[in-house]
């Protein structure tokens, strides 16, 4: 039910006033402006009926006040005896979203609250379908960044960057319907693991973000990252079957407010770091960012070259399964291996993968293509893979056995054939050198 804070100094005005609107709304009373202030912060009512002249302060103060006070339109209907066409233009000019005369007639106050109602109630979906991610329901990054803003500029509390770990994969198998699935669910799972105070945003694609008021402790965010992944793990499973082998989980960096900042993009920025911390060490998990421990780490990587020089050539966020490169960088790779055969001698193959279609069979996407996003998370992280044409794929499998080989290619065919592609693959395969 709607509630509708009244505000009148006259007793029997006040009394008369909420029990005709008590027929239909939840009523609040108050017999000052001051009083008000204090119902208004406890109770937040959908609306505020007036009087205009009260003792101490007055209707339109009390406004002016709630307004500076959240920053909001706050839709107040004004009553007064005052007849004057000035006071309810100023009425109006204050902000006013109705005027109402006394005495008045119970029908006529009850159908006027009716209709601010109704235009409080478009306002307000209108501003939320503004502020929200369509898809997820959750606050979408303009908003996030205005309101978590806001938060941390006055609350202590833990900003974090929530990650979803391989989702790419879920695109690439099961299809984008599939992937929509899983983003949804994800944007449930985080919403459950946070308090109704906090403030849950999407940021884009499928990175999420949260601002938890009052806490502090490691142990809580380390418990949110545990109970995130377990429920992803277990929704994934029930959406795609439980022999799903993609790694699913959630990366979390985190920033403490107001020990590391109390502006939005310095915080995002230091909990952004905590999280390639956690990206670089396994993935889902937690770390939580610390002034001290990245000083001391841009340090050494300063005195050392050579922890320099691997921290630029590093890959970043490494996935697992197959790298897969360009046909120039694959040459380059193959004539490496090719060169270290005369010296060591090891198994390594290059095989060549060929997709013919099927008679009859529809294909809408690029038949190598598909092959490569296979191979991309079925194959080792220590092989290559390029696409040479439309319909061809390039591998190479290091330390590769003739058992080895074959193991790998019948994982490879079986994965290929569960897609029912309504396509067929042939290979070749040769030692390297």
């Amino acid at each position: 039910m709607e509630k509708i804070l009244i505000v009148d100094d006259q007793i029997i005005t006040l009394k008369m006033t909420a029990h005709i609107l008590s027929t239909s709304y939840e009523t609040i009373c108050a017999t000052s402006g001051e009083e008000a202030i204090g119902i208004y912060k406890r109770e937040r009512p959908n609306m505020i009926l007036s009087d205009l002249n009260m003792p101490g302060m007055s209707g339109f103060e009390l406004q002016n006040t709630l307004q500076d006070m959240y920053q909001e339109h706050i839709p107040v209907m004004f009553m007064t005896a005052d007849s004057s066409d000035e006071t309810e233009i100023r009425g109006f000019e204050n902000g006013a979203v109705d005027y109402i005369k006394k005495p008045f007639r119970a029908d006529v106050l009850l159908r006027r609250v009716a209709n601010i109602l109704k235009n409080v109630e478009k306002i307000n979906g209108l501003k939320k379908a503004a502020d929200t991610d369509p898809m997820t329901g959750l606050l979408n990054k303009a908003s996030s960044q205005f309101e978590i803003g806001e938060a941390v500029g006055k609350t202590e509390g833990m900003l974090m960057m929530i990650d979803l770990d391989s989702f790419k994969l879920v695109n690439d198998l099961y299809g984008h319907s599939m992937g929509d699935k899983v983003l949804i669910r994800f944007a449930e799972i985080i919403k459950s693991a946070v308090r109704t105070t906090d403030i849950v945003g999407r940021m884009g694609g499928d990175e999420f973000i949260a601002f938890c008021q009052y806490i502090s402790e490691e142990e809580v965010v380390a418990e949110k990252a545990r109970y995130i992944n377990q429920e992803l793990l277990k929704s994934a499973r029930e959406y795609m079957g439980e022999d799903m082998t993609i790694p699913l989980g959630a990366s979390i960096g985190a920033v403490t407010v107001p020990d590391e900042g109390t502006d939005f993009l310095t915080l995002y920025q230091k909990a952004d770091k905590a999280l390639y911390d956690v990206k670089q060490n396994g993935k889902h998990g937690y770390a939580i960012y610390r002034e001290h421990q990245h000083e001391e780490l841009s340090k050494d990587c300063a005195d050392n070259g050579i922890m320099r020089e691997i921290a630029i050539l590093s890959e970043r966020n490494k996935e697992k399964g197959a790298m897969v490169l360009s046909s120039e960088q694959f040459r380059l790779i193959y004539r490496f291996l090719a060169r270290a055969e005369l010296n060591y001698h090891r198994e390594n193959k290059l095989a060549l993968f060929t997709v013919t279609e099927n008679e009859g069979a529809t294909v809408n996407e690029e038949p190598a293509q598909m092959l490569v996003d296979v191979m991309s998370h079925s194959l080792r992280s220590s092989d290559v893979v390029t696409k040479r044409n439309s319909n061809t794929v390039a591998v190479i499998l290091l330390e590769a056995s003739p058992v080895d080989t074959g193991v790998v290619i019948e994982r490879l065919l079986g994965k290929w054939n569960e897609m029912d592609t309504g396509m067929s693959i042939s290979y070749e395969v040769e030692q390297i050198g």
